[in-house]
């Protein structure tokens, strides 16, 4: 609770533009520390180069080659598609690859210009013409253009917020302040429960380093690493310390006293044509005392 009272107090000095904080909000984002606690659902693999002739269908990776030509389709539906080459494969030529848009915009179409150098992310399928990404991300490069450090995170978010949105804005709140990474439980908790730091841990989360190993890979996709079990385990302290004071408010709460001189209880009794049972005086009496 400390720790979001300080990130509310330190995200003021530099809010968002009014409609991403509402996208944000939308998201129950609403500070610095709500942004650092964003947690991603996956992450793709954009630190290395697949070679066009290398794809293969059902292959998830990124690839780079030079736009050879670029045509909206009409049949069997509008669409963009846009036609790869780069290098040379020993059996066939060129490796080609297609990337097909059925919902495009002005802006893809002019991007992907002959002669433009692209780097495109996607699952690779068999198409009538060949390997194609369809809805490819994608960017215009130059040759040399370094390759991401880190795994990319894909965040949970909302529409009309994009996740290069999410990851700026959530980058620039790891690196606001200090204090949003600082460490919550005392050393010796830490210590014997083996657990990591609450910053190495977010900062692992955010930007797991690349070519893991299959065992580290598994364990962080199924959120069994030992940055998550961090994070599950201040989670649970969490909810203890908010179930306990939730306990304590309650408990400090008393209902007023009801007092009488049986002026009313008498004239009811008065009042009904017969008389109560022993079973019903006696509880008649538990009632009034």
């Amino acid at each position: 609770m400390a720790r979001r009272q300080a990130a509310a107090a330190a995200g003021k000095a530099d809010k968002p533009g009014r409609g991403l904080a509402d996208q944000l909000a939308k998201l129950g984002i609403g500070c610095d520390q709500d942004l650092v606690l964003h947690l991603p659902l996956r992450y793709e693999d954009h630190t290395q180069l697949v070679p066009l002739a290398a794809l293969g269908a059902g292959m998830t990776a990124q690839a780079e080659g030079t736009v050879l030509h670029t045509d909206v389709q009409f049949r069997p539906r509008r669409q963009l598609v846009c036609l790869l080459e780069d290098g040379a494969d020993a059996q066939a030529g060129r490796a080609q690859l297609v990337l097909r848009f059925f919902h495009f915009y002005p802006s893809q179409q002019k991007a992907l210009q002959p002669g433009a150098r692209v780097r495109v992310f996607g699952e690779v399928r068999e198409g009538h013409f060949g390997r194609e990404i369809v809805h490819p991300q994608f960017r215009v490069v130059t040759p040399g253009t370094p390759l991401a450090e880190a795994l990319t995170p894909v965040y949970p978010t909302t529409a009309g917020l994009g996740q290069e949105t999410l990851r700026k804005v959530i980058a620039r709140a790891l690196a606001s302040d200090p204090a949003l990474t600082a460490e919550s439980l005392p050393e010796d908790a830490v210590r014997r429960r083996h657990l990591w730091k609450f910053g190495d841990a977010v900062r692992f989360l955010h930007a797991p380093p690349p070519r893991l190993n299959r065992l580290t890979q598994h364990a962080l996709d199924q959120r069994t690493h030992p940055a998550w079990q961090r994070l599950k385990f201040d989670e649970l302290v969490a909810q203890q310390l908010s179930l306990k004071a939730h306990r304590r408010a309650r408990a400090a709460r008393h209902a007023p006293v009801l007092t009488g001189n049986g002026e009313l209880t008498g004239a009811l009794l008065a009042r009904i044509p017969f008389q109560l049972t022993r079973a019903q005086q006696r509880v008649w009496r538990e009632i009034s005392h």
